[in-house]
């Protein structure tokens, strides 16, 4: 698909128009934005239950297969505090559909590798365009629709994430076992081919509007509500990829579970985690503490749960359906949390926001990706027991409460 073609012919639209087309809702905008997250979040969570099969094809430890996420996630969190800034003079429309594009690159190379290096420059892809993505998708949104509709907007928006928390892990498992787990990685390319379409077609030309900056970010820094609700983050999500990341081997090794059986358990963390999120955002209304801090005490008993009594295939089980649900209360609830702390420089705070959980991505899948190849596959589940709780007291301590506000 040629993306000057679909820029040019926006390229008559004024400034004053595109206002105009933007108090006229774009749902199919906002749509193909879905889309987009839809596939970078399932493109995103394909390794974890893919590890296995990926190490043994590529000749490495799970541990250091695991470092395809950390790959991405070390990419990520630079992409989202660079990328507006360094296209902060281009048409954003340009800007997503190369950032779409370097989607569909990544899958094309993973779906190829035959070594680890290919594996992780590929994923290194998937992170500039997931940094820089979801560092935009909040003021995309904001052009898209009039401002009584961004919420709703924004729902529509993370539906995707839901959507591909559900499909991504049960359904790469199962096509992994079929065709093998490059047949994953192809249909998340497939998927990234028809987003870059739908894109194409139903994105406006939007001229730069915002001049992102350095000095904003460092200057957010320097707020201490802010800076502990990042620190918060990088515990509290680094202990859920710790455990999440090396969930596989775990119930291969530990519980002993079939491929089908792991394909049926990941589904059921994937649906209870579409609950969740509902439940999260119904407690994050009233509290983003208590939703933070419900969800991060949960995940770490489940963690404790699985290192004392993994062996148990009933238990296993259970507690993986209910670490879906308690994740979910986790990205309403930072978002509520870092919105109210910078409510003048949302978008800088954003940026700081989503660089935060990348590097939590990486720390958790380094971090437990060593005490797996150390000590075995509970050492996921012991990573993450230990940061959720720091995190959990973190919060009770320091999280914000109603009269801040």
């Amino acid at each position: 698909m040629n993306e000057s073609t679909c820029i040019d012919a926006d390229a008559h639209v004024t400034p004053p128009r595109i206002t105009a087309q933007a108090q006229d809702a774009n749902w199919g905008g906002i749509a193909s934005l879905a889309l987009g997250v839809f596939g970078l979040v399932t493109a995103e969570f394909l390794p974890a239950s893919l590890l296995t099969a990926m190490a043994a094809d590529l000749g490495v430890s799970d541990g250091a297969a695991g470092q395809a996420v950390t790959a991405t996630a070390a990419v990520g969190a630079a992409a989202a505090l660079t990328i507006p800034v360094l296209t902060r003079n281009l048409d954003r429309k340009r800007v997503i559909l190369a950032l779409t594009s370097l989607l569909v690159l990544s899958n094309v190379l993973a779906a190829t590798a035959h070594s680890l290096p290919v594996l992780i420059a590929a994923r290194a892809l998937l992170g500039i365009g997931l940094g820089g993505f979801w560092s935009m998708a909040a003021a995309l949104a904001m052009r898209l629709v009039p401002e009584h509709l961004f919420a709703r907007a924004m729902s529509l928006i993370l539906t995707g994430v839901s959507v591909a928390t559900v499909c991504a892990a049960p359904i790469g498992a199962y096509m992994g076992d079929l065709w093998g787990w490059r047949s994953a990685f192809v249909a998340a390319g497939v998927v990234s081919v028809v987003t870059l379409g739908a894109q194409c077609l139903t994105v406006p030309a939007l001229p730069p509007k915002d001049n992102p900056n350095v000095k904003v970010l460092f200057e957010l820094l320097g707020r201490t509500n802010v800076r502990v609700a990042l620190l918060a983050v990088l515990l509290v999500i680094s202990g859920h990829f710790a455990g999440f990341t090396y969930i596989r081997p775990f119930m291969e090794q530990v519980t002993h579970l079939s491929v089908s059986t792991i394909s049926a358990a990941l589904l059921a963390y994937g649906i209870a985690g579409f609950f969740g999120n509902i439940a999260g955002g119904f407690l994050a209304e009233r509290s983003e503490r208590l939703a933070i801090v419900a969800g991060a005490a949960l995940i770490a008993l489940l963690a404790a749960t699985l290192w004392v009594a993994g062996t148990s295939v009933p238990v296993t089980i259970a507690a993986i359906a209910a670490w879906g649900f308690a994740f979910g209360a986790f990205p309403i609830g930072f978002q509520t949390w870092i919105v109210r702390a910078a409510p003048d420089q949302a978008e800088g705070a954003g940026g700081l926001l989503v660089a935060a959980f990348q590097i939590a991505i990486a720390s958790g899948a380094v971090g437990g990706g060593i005490l797996v190849d150390r000590i075995g596959a509970p050492g996921g589940p012991i990573f993450a027991t230990v940061a959720l709780t720091l995190g959990a007291l973190l919060v009770v301590r320091y999280g914000p409460r109603p009269a801040s506000r």
